[in-house]
């Protein structure tokens, strides 16, 4: 596999390694198998947080409306070129244009 990192060491050499770090030492694996042991409370509630937690795209304000509009190429490229934001600036020169005008 291009990428892959491989080890030489066996399944029983890898057990042996880490079977042979001192007690006061060993701050990873303590001879008990994760699945085995019971959770912590914390780890509880941060599997339940995560659980109510939505996945996706963040819910909108509700007081915009997406909507397709065509632009002339380089109107565009110089909107886009005034940096992240330049959405909401298109919008608020069009409120202001909007007032001046009193549509």
């Amino acid at each position: 596999m291009t990428g892959s990192k491989t080890n030489a060491m066996n399944r029983k050499a890898v057990l042996a390694a880490v079977r042979a770090v001192p007690p006061e030492k060993n701050f990873v694996w303590d001879g008990v198998d994760e699945d085995d042991r019971p959770a912590t409370p914390e780890e509880l509630q941060a599997g339940l947080e995560a659980a109510r937690r939505k996945r996706g795209r963040p819910a909108g304000s509700g007081t915009k409306e997406q909507v397709a509009i065509r632009f002339d190429r380089d109107v565009l490229a110089a909107l886009r070129a005034t940096g992240p934001g330049w959405q909401t600036r298109v919008n608020e020169a069009m409120r202001e244009w909007v007032k001046s005008h009193g549509v």
